[in-house]
């Protein structure tokens, strides 16, 4: 019998390289995309006591009140019926455990920041946030 020559199999990596390489920049956009994807004209209310958000769920969804009580999520504004239909297909994705976080302008009326609450009721989802500033607590005086 004829001996078979033993060769060294090896993998090409460099494929597997790139790609991983592709994924980490995607990545890296995308969470950047996200820190930039508020609307920088509201100004949120400020909260001493507030705690601060330690892990962000990927499931979060963040809705938008400006000062004229205009809805928006991502810069796209929205009526109350279509964000009711949102909220919907999210829970429907993802389950009544949505979070929903509400960032108001500290000028809004409280009205439009109830609707936005009605919706997120009446599409099953009860865990919402609101989002603030964190200021420096009053700092007490010594007698």
């Amino acid at each position: 019998m004829a001996k078979r020559s033993q060769e060294e199999v090896s993998i090409n990596m460099t494929p597997m390289i790139d790609v991983v390489f592709q994924l980490i920049i995607f990545f890296i956009v995308t969470a950047t995309q996200e820190q930039e994807n508020f609307n920088k004209q509201i100004i949120l209310s400020q909260s001493p006591h507030g705690p601060a958000i330690e892990k962000k769920d990927p499931r979060t969804i963040v809705v938008e009140v400006d000062a004229e009580g205009r809805i928006s999520i991502a810069h796209r504004r929205l009526s109350e019926p279509v964000l009711t239909a949102i909220l919907k297909q999210a829970v429907a994705r993802y389950g009544s455990g949505t979070p929903v976080h509400i960032r108001a302008d500290r000028k809004v009326e409280h009205e439009s920041v109830r609707r936005v609450m009605e919706a997120c009721g009446q599409a099953g989802i009860s865990r919402i946030s609101f989002v603030a500033v964190k200021a420096e607590a009053p700092k007490k005086e010594q007698s």
